[in-house]
């Protein structure tokens, strides 16, 4: 069952798993739409679009051009959007749903019914959004994508802020010495999401913090 699933993360495994280091590989990090991705869709209980998401993310100067060529360039702003969808979705399980299709893309608070069925039915195209060799970019495209999001991020994270101690970030994330970029990553995703302002529960100041933890561990 949907519930007592534990969703495989083809993202991690396909960076843990490299050779090659030309591959695309965000040491720590993850896809830069993911935080403004959930935002958007928290902020309004209504469905969206994916091209009216990816129309907000660029009016908020979050999208940018990926590629010189303008049908490459579409593929891989639709491409990082849905490994960003995917990835929210494996999130957010399993307390909440985000059904993602399309022309419609919501987050539904009750796990509906048939959630179990989409989640199988739709396996192979999130395996295919989830591996990032599908996405064929340089590893600077998605770096300076980050580096944009935090810069925008600003409300939250401040304008000039300094690195913690590493020790100190570790103590915020509830780490030792002995974590690994996995368990930094995953413990990031974990408190990004508790304490997010968007949502319902989330602590603007708490947020801040674990950004600035992240900050600091993620160079």
């Amino acid at each position: 069952m949907l519930l007592n699933k534990i969703s495989h993360n083809a993202y991690g495994a396909e960076l843990e798993n490299t050779k090659d280091s030309n591959e695309l590989n965000v040491p720590k990090g993850d896809n830069p739409l993911i935080w403004p991705v959930l935002s958007l869709l928290q902020s309004t209980n209504q469905s969206w679009k994916v091209h009216h998401l990816a129309s907000e993310l660029q009016a908020k100067g979050l999208m940018h051009n990926l590629d010189p060529l303008p049908e490459k360039d579409l593929f891989k702003r639709n491409f990082l959007l849905m490994n960003a969808l995917y990835e929210l979705q494996d999130i957010l399980m399993p307390k909440q749903w985000l059904q993602v299709q399309a022309m419609e893309i919501q987050i539904f608070r009750i796990i509906p019914a048939s959630a179990d069925i989409q989640h199988t039915r739709d396996g192979a195209l999130r395996d295919y959004y989830l591996d990032w060799v599908n996405y064929d970019a340089s590893v600077n495209v998605v770096r300076e994508m980050l580096e944009s999001f935090w810069s925008s991020y600003q409300e939250y994270i401040g304008v000039n802020v300094q690195l913690m101690n590493k020790g100190h970030a570790l103590k915020v994330f509830e780490l030792d010495q002995t974590a690994t970029d996995r368990d930094i990553r995953k413990q990031w995703r974990k408190l990004a999401l508790k304490w997010h302002p968007d949502r319902d529960q989330g602590n603007a100041e708490r947020f801040r913090e674990v950004c600035e933890a992240w900050q600091t561990l993620r160079e």
